[in-house]
């Protein structure tokens, strides 16, 4: 990235909620050649309450006052997943850069329609499936690449926990109802690792699952067993549940001469074993850790080189969750 950027790219944010508060939101305000000029949501004193604390310029009445706004020129999606669409549409029409959190909407179908409409008008779009550029798992990649484990065989994700407060409260929660994430806390959460292990992997070309909703405490499923198979001939195994006794979050990559164990979402430590190595790194996440995310996204704006989580990438992970739901 040059020092000094031959101009400066405005950002505004729809749905300025949790995610923003650290995760995201100042990661935009950090980034050479990016800032932050206006917030939106629904509640608007919530947007308002946002922009004094953050230093933002400018709150939007509305998603479309923003996206119609001369003075923004990008904008970021940070609704819940089923409002995607219907705003990156708006953002499409406009002719304006888009990143949209994951998922990148409720279905594949969804996502189809939103690229189409991007490609329309030769604008990108980005999902925000950050851990494609976090350091940690640059690391898993490079080991993988380097043939530190071989030719890689296969891939188990085990990620298990017990109900949260809010499933148990009978509180509405948007995460787990059907219609909104058939999946539940799958939907929000899987789909950050199926998208990690195509980026370390390559792409999936076949995906099943086994769907039960064993607590019935909401209208999502809360126990999912996957199988699938990548383009490379890796095969991988997966099984989420929302009411264990314990959390445990872990993969193993095997391959022919070794194996890597790391979570996909805690910062316990990335490991190697094989016979002629072992490793155990810890590697930090940044303050904002979608940072280095967002530092891609000026990258990619300015040509200098391309994101590794763009629409297409974002709507492949979508496919392979429809795939295992489809139960």
């Amino acid at each position: 990235m040059p020092e000094n950027p031959t101009r400066t790219i405005s950002w505004g944010i729809i749905g300025c909620g949790d995610v923003t508060e650290l995760k995201s939101g100042p990661a935009y305000q950090k980034t050479q050649g990016f800032e932050l000029t206006g917030v939106t949501r629904r509640d608007l004193a919530k947007a308002e309450d946002y922009a004094a604390r953050h230093g933002v310029p400018r709150v939007f009445a509305s998603a479309t006052e923003l996206i119609e706004s001369p003075d923004i020129d990008a904008v970021y999606i940070a609704t819940p997943p089923d409002s995607h669409k219907q705003y990156a549409l708006e953002v499409a029409a406009a002719g304006k850069p888009c990143c949209i959190e994951k998922p990148m909407a409720p279905t594949y179908q969804d996502c189809l329609e939103i690229l189409a409409a991007f490609e329309a008008n030769t604008t990108p779009v980005y999902v925000a499936y950050y851990r494609r550029t976090l350091p940690r798992f640059l690391q898993v990649k490079k080991w993988i690449d380097d043939g530190a484990i071989g030719k890689v065989r296969h891939v188990h994700w085990q990620y298990s926990k017990p109900p949260s407060e809010i499933d148990l409260s009978d509180n509405y929660n948007w995460r787990t109802d059907a219609k909104i994430a058939k999946g539940g806390h799958f939907d929000d959460l899987a789909s950050h690792g199926f998208n990690l292990f195509c980026y370390l992997l390559g792409d999936v070309k076949s995906a099943s699952g086994i769907c039960a909703n064993q607590l019935g405490l909401y209208s999502a499923y809360d126990s999912i067993s996957s199988n699938w198979i990548h383009e490379s001939g890796v095969t991988g195994t997966g099984f989420l549940n929302f009411g264990s006794f314990e959390h445990v979050d872990q993969v193993e990559i095997l391959g022919s001469e070794g194996r890597i164990h790391f979570p996909v979402f805690a910062e316990q430590p990335i490991t190697l074993a094989s016979a002629s190595d072992s490793q155990s790194l810890e590697i930090k996440h940044p303050e904002n850790v979608q940072l280095h995310h967002v530092e891609a996204l000026r990258d990619d704006l300015f040509g200098i080189r391309t994101h590794p989580s763009l629409g297409a990438t974002g709507a492949h992970t979508n496919w392979i969750l429809d795939e295992i739901l489809k139960s």
